[in-house]
């Protein structure tokens, strides 16, 4: 009787001699073992020594039947029908436009699948440092178009789809924008991976996979009202990770012992465990089949998910609190935190974003087998705003109590790791925390912040022993009731470079509120990046009329990858038929924006009026407030005009566009004006279409991509010195508009790059605006006549019950105008009768426009991507040459 066969399991892949796998282990026709690959993946190592690993036969069987993605026409409508009939079980007699939808995306995923996979196989084997983007907000848009575009085959899906009896508009209006973000945050975060991927940095996006988002805005009797944005029902962008699940840990008790070298050793035992589980987007580059990584976290209940015992005693609801308790982490970006659950819950979902995230990027360090130290070498992680900040207490934890590192040793490799990107000027606005709340929800969490504060402070009183308030200034816990942890000092403290987002912004920050900051560590510390926006999104895709125009005249689409080259277009700002075609472009555009206002709101807007837009957050510092009481001002000038000289006068269209937080009641009486002054002024015979007031439902990207190149002029007009950057001036000015706004964030360095003839700024300088506000409070201040006559329209009743509006009215006129309204309104009317004159020449105002858009160069996120690489990440791109080996 022969021998048992036996058999054997493959070593782990620790780099086994190439002898030892080679030739036959058994029988002929017994197959060797197969290796098992954990939802770890492989390190960059074993990576070279499982390839070494596979047979040869079976390495050629696998090429063989390798997918290869679509090339032409005939093969996208393979791939289209195959997941129609297939996929979606349908096929030609029932597909209409969302199940074509659902095929394209799927083909064009599939697509993207095979590049996505190479990039990654491709950086893992060649170990460079990797960027980690943590943010809050992620405003990708629709994803169809983008991956269409970045692939460059959207001409060949438009000809496929067009044969199969569809019209390629029409397919890319089905799909949903991603709720994953509310405004600039999340859009800066969206612009700056699709950069990191067109350049070729190794970067993974994280973030939180919202079941619901921010909220969809209905605006009913003129007031928003919040309803569910349930936009995942079909997501064809997003791939499941079931396999990557991580428990995330609150609540609970901290012990500590004391280990046989006398070492005090630390362990945190969390109450209530939630499970965090993957989803990962595919993030394509602009012309270049890098694909990199967008990595969303979903909660999960850690247990089971339904306790049969409560069940089976009627406890039905009950039943199924646990697994609810734990969705509801992820379930809307911003919970309402005007209440103490809601502010419980938003801690709670930091923590968890980041929590999970860092055990992701800890997880792929470890696979290195690298020391400690050459952590920062390997991994630079970017803290968007302040909402990230836990990371860096997080990763202490990690590093001392899992991992046993010294204090100090740990502490450098924090410091080393992370960057912060601050995004507000306004004391107010940055992030605050109590101390119980730390206390009740991650205990462990408030000790290392104590001793991270404890260590600073020390630090700070050595360095200043004579000014003992710096201490109190500085310090990471504020003395108030109750205590309250800062947390953008902590991730100041916590980082090794802070930037800012503009000029003005980074000297404001420095000059301000983290002075005493600048003392202590230096300037050197702290940097500015100014703002940009991907060319790609925000002028190829959102306007590609115009982009193929300006395609004529800069040697074709090179201006997507460098949009410095623009600046072939300013020698065309005087040819008469270049600007035809430029105007022609920017009329059918405002056609279009028209027809839609007209379809969703029944209001009828000439396209030949002026379209003056204001889209974004609503905020008092943005002051849309000023912007409806300047069309107020306008409505009662036309009226006491005779109607001859109203005749003369230009026709406007005002468009306003935004949310409003769910509990920022002052934000939501400034939509409500905005409505009940269209209400009046949309149905006034005498003024016709001399005037219209548009307010824009639900404001997203893909309704930025159709308003923004309508533009004539759009406003941005915050109270100077407030807004950190802001990036929708940047979009609206490369698609061919004018700004009108105030010396605040990106509008200077605007104004420096297109020149002060092509935009229309007002107002006060921010160096002035502490002296007014101390004189609204302690001396002298008088309204603005003309804002007076505009409160006495309101008080009269003609736009609605006066008390709606009191709280507007009270803030500027009785309430120290926080936001220098009254201070600002003259200029800013003034400003606008300028406007008014320079329209009515309108080759004049398209040369403006033209000199404009050439001049545009330096604001692109490709630009801010390599200086935040080389000043604060230290990484490099990573070329792609030949993929056989990853």
């Amino acid at each position: 009787m022969s021998d048992p066969i036996q058999t054997r399991s493959r070593r782990p892949s620790v780099g086994p001699p190439i002898v030892d796998i080679q030739g036959g282990v058994g029988p002929p026709g017994m197959s060797r073992p197969k290796h098992q690959r954990t939802f770890t993946g492989f390190g960059p190592q074993e990576i070279r020594v499982v390839e070494a690993a596979i047979p040869e036969p079976q390495r050629e069987a696998w090429k063989k039947h390798s997918v290869s993605g679509f090339s032409d026409k005939d093969g996208f409508e393979k791939e289209l029908v195959r997941h129609v009939e297939t996929t979606l079980a349908r096929s030609m007699y029932n597909c209409d436009e969302n199940a074509a939808y659902a095929a394209s995306s799927l083909a064009f995923r599939d697509r993207l699948i095979l590049d996505w996979n190479r990039t990654q196989q491709r950086q893992t084997y060649r170990d460079n440092k990797r960027v980690y983007y943590l943010s809050l907000e992620f405003l990708m848009g629709r994803a169809l178009d983008n991956a269409m575009l970045n692939i460059g085959q959207k001409d060949l899906a438009k000809a496929g789809l067009s044969e199969l009896g569809y019209r390629i508009e029409d397919i890319i209006d089905q799909e949903h924008d991603a709720a994953l973000g509310n405004g600039g945050l999340g859009r800066l975060a969206a612009c700056f991976l699709d950069s990191l991927a067109s350049l070729n940095y190794p970067a993974w996006g994280y973030g939180l996979r919202y079941r619901y988002g921010i909220f969809k805005q209905q605006i009913v009797n003129g007031y928003q009202v919040e309803v569910p944005d349930y936009w995942l029902h079909f997501n064809p962008w997003e791939f499941p990770r079931h396999d990557i699940s991580i428990d995330i840990g609150f609540h609970g008790q901290v012990h500590k012992k004391t280990d046989e070298n006398g070492k005090t050793v630390t362990s945190w035992e969390p109450g209530q465990m939630v499970k965090a589980v993957a989803y990962d987007v595919p993030i394509p580059g602009y012309d270049t089949p890098t694909t990199n990584n967008l990595r969303l976290w979903s909660s999960e209940a850690a247990s089971e998910e339904f306790d049969f015992q409560r069940f089976n005693r009627g406890e039905y609801e009950s039943a199924v609190a646990e697994q609810q308790t734990a969705e509801t982490i992820s379930a809307v970006l911003y919970p309402n935190d005007n209440l103490d659950r809601g502010k419980e819950l938003r801690l709670k979902q930091q923590y968890f974003w980041v929590a999970a995230s860092l055990y992701d990027i800890v997880r792929r360090f470890k696979k290195s087998r690298r020391p400690w130290r050459e952590f920062p070498d390997q991994v630079a992680i970017q803290l968007n705003d302040t909402h990230p900040t836990l990371a860096v207490v997080e990763l202490q934890r990690v590093l001392i109590d899992l991992e046993g590192l010294e204090w100090d040793d740990a502490w450098n490799i924090v410091v080393e790791t992370f960057g912060y990107t601050n995004h507000t000027v306004l004391p107010e606005a940055l992030e605050k925390w109590s101390v119980g709340l730390f206390q009740h929800l991650l205990p462990r969490h408030l000790q290392i912040i104590y001793d991270i504060n404890l260590f600073f402070l020390q630090k700070v009183e050595r360095m200043f022993p004579d000014d003992r308030d710096m201490l109190r200034r500085i310090s990471i816990i504020e003395e108030a009731s109750p205590k309250m942890v800062r947390m953008a000092y902590l991730a100041i403290v916590g980082s090794h470079k802070v930037n800012g987002v503009a000029e003005l912004h980074s000297d404001l920050i420095k000059t301000t509120i983290f002075k005493d900051f600048v003392a202590i560590f230096g300037p050197d510390k702290f940097t500015n990046v100014t703002n940009g926006i991907t060319p790609r999104r925000w002028l190829h895709q959102a306007n590609a009329k115009l982009s193929d125009l300006i395609a004529t005249k800069c040697e074709g689409n090179g201006f997507l990858n460098d949009l410095t080259m623009l600046s072939k277009l300013e020698k065309f700002a005087e040819d008469k038929e270049f600007r035809k075609e430029w105007a022609e472009i920017k009329f059918a555009n405002k056609v279009r924006l028209a027809k839609y206002i007209k379809e969703t709101m029944g209001i009828s807007v000439n396209p030949s009026a002026l379209f003056d837009v204001q889209v974004k957050r609503i905020h008092e510092y943005k002051r849309q407030q000023m912007n409806i009481f300047g069309v107020i001002h306008r409505y009662l000038t036309l009226k006491a005009m005779a109607p001859e000289k109203r005749k003369k006068q230009q026709p406007r269209v005002s468009i306003f566009g935004g949310k409003a937080a769910p509990g920022y009641w002052m934000a939501k009486q400034i939509i409500h004006l905005i409505n009940s002054v269209g209400s009046v002024v949309n149905n006034d015979a005498d003024i016709g279409d001399l005037l219209k007031v548009v307010f824009i439902a639900d404001y997203n990207v893909s309704k930025a991509e159709m308003i923004i190149p309508a533009s004539d002029l759009s406003e941005h007009i915050s109270t100077a010195g407030t807004e950190a950057s802001g990036t929708s001036n940047m979009k609206f000015v490369l698609n061919g508009g004018l700004i009108i706004g105030t010396c605040d964030g990106a509008n200077i360095e605007i104004t420096r790059e297109t020149g002060e003839n092509n935009i229309f700024l007002f107002g006060n300088l921010a160096e002035d605006v502490e002296d007014l506000r101390h004189a609204h409070t302690y001396g002298q201040h008088s309204l603005d006549p003309d804002l007076v006559k505009v409160f006495d329209e309101i008080n009269k009743g003609t736009f609605g019950s006066p008390e709606d509006f009191g709280g507007l009215v009270a803030s500027v006129r009785e309430h120290g105008d926080y936001y220098l309204v009254s201070d600002d309104f003259h200029s800013y009317i003034e400003t606008h009768a300028l406007v008014d004159e320079a329209y009515k020449n309108q080759e004049e105002w398209v040369s403006k426009c033209v000199l404009s858009v050439a001049r545009m160069g330096f604001f692109s996120s490709d630009r801010c991507i390599n200086e935040y690489a080389e000043s604060i990440w230290n990484v490099e791109p990573l070329v792609v040459k030949d993929d056989a080996k990853a």
